[in-house]
């Protein structure tokens, strides 16, 4: 019988061996010593403290620091499962391994499931440094995993903190530029309407340029400043029925529908778990736009949903001009714009503001199309709320 917490002498080894720093949970020094044999013969050069009991265990992890811990099942005063417990108590990551003279399949099996990392029979020592390395490898790869974890985890965390402050940035900046954008166009206007004429024909074009210039950079703040509050803003979540949302939508582009003669069409949409707001900006950006890029015949549009497994699968589907596939993820872009502002009007915000509404309630947007055959937006929303659970428990 060896006395708590003896210390082990380590044979002088004419090779390089595999360091191996153990705490022995035993109460008889010859089988502790089989263990330490068994180990030394198959290349690991083992530094070993010997416990039997619970404080002179936790004094081992103290002062031993080991890496892996081979516990006997049963000693006079202890079990060797209840390290286990002290291993937990001080959030260790230590391998251990029962190494016992019987222990049944039944509780062998039990007592992995409570946490030990394998277990060894005293009659089959020869297989011990194999479940060793297997154990420590193991060790190994989780922390490699552990680290990796914590690596994504801060990255996501920097960038959420970069949007944050992205977006910060662009609502401070549009705001604050209003004011003084807003003065720039008026002493322009005011320069238009009071001197033309009366200099001469360039001075006319140059206040004519710079007019247009700060309108146009009106807009583009007016539109900055709307892409920004999708972030910012709290959404409130209520049961929003989309066929309301989209005769309101109509009824916001009516002068619009009427102009080109264009068809709005839908089947029966649903009631979704949403900001009703946020839902009216989704279908107005993307009917305004099927208004927008028309064809040559009157724009017939039309909007369904289907229900696939856990989400809503919304789809707008156009005959307008269409989209080549290459330009597919670039529309989504803010301030992307595939054609001249000559052709088309706009900024390029709206499929931007789209894309960030719809990620917001973790889903994604889409466009499948071709240069010429119209388009079909789609966009997936969660099946939530109490909607959903009413649906799950029937």
């Amino acid at each position: 019988m060896s006395s708590p917490a003896t210390q082990l002498v380590k044979p002088a080894s004419a090779e390089p061996k595999t360091q191996l720093r153990a705490l022995l949970v035993e109460d008889s020094e010859a089988d502790a010593e089989l263990v330490l044999r068994a180990l030394r013969k198959n290349d690991f050069d083992v530094s070993a403290v010997i416990v039997q009991d619970e404080a002179g265990f936790a004094r081992a992890l103290r002062t031993h620091c080991p890496e892996i811990v081979l516990a006997d099942y049963n000693l006079p005063d202890w079990k060797g499962m209840e390290a286990l417990n002290v291993l937990r108590r001080q959030d260790l990551d230590i391998p251990m391994i029962l190494v016992s003279g019987a222990l049944g399949d039944v509780t062998a099996v039990e007592c992995i499931k409570q946490g030990a990392t394998d277990y060894v029979l005293k009659d089959g020592l020869a297989r011990l440094p194999e479940v060793v390395r297997r154990a420590l490898r193991d060790k190994y790869e989780r922390g490699l995993r552990h680290q990796a974890e914590k690596d994504l985890a801060k990255k996501a965390d920097e960038l959420a903190r970069s949007n944050a402050d992205l977006e910060q940035f662009a609502y401070v900046a549009s705001h604050d530029l209003q004011e003084p954008l807003r003065m720039v166009a008026a002493y322009t206007q005011l320069l238009s309407e009071r001197y033309k004429g009366k200099l001469d024909e360039n001075a006319d074009k140059f206040i004519g340029y710079a007019s247009e210039g700060a309108i146009r950079m009106q807009v583009l703040i007016h539109d900055l400043l709307a892409f920004s509050r999708v972030g910012r803003a709290e959404a409130s979540y209520s049961t929003v029925d989309c066929n309301e949302v989209l005769e309101e939508v109509r009824q916001t582009l009516a002068s619009a529908i009427a102009e080109c003669a264009a068809i709005v069409a839908h089947t029966d949409l649903p009631a979704i778990w949403a900001d009703r707001t946020q839902m009216t900006q989704v279908f107005q950006n993307l009917i305004g736009n099927a208004l927008k890029f028309r064809g040559k015949e009157a724009p017939e549009i039309f909007v369904h949903a289907e229900k696939a497994g856990q989400q809503w699968v919304f789809s707008v589907k156009d005959n307008g001009i269409g989209i080549a596939p290459e330009f597919a993820e670039n529309i989504f872009v803010v301030f992307q714009r595939l054609h001249a502002r000559t052709e088309y009007p706009g900024n390029g915000i709206g499929l931007a503001i789209c894309k960030k509404i719809v990620q917001r309630y973790g889903g994604r947007i889409w466009v499948e199309s071709q240069a010429g055959r119209g388009s079909t937006f789609k966009f997936t929303l969660p099946l939530q709320g109490p909607q959903a659970k009413e649906e799950a428990h029937q």
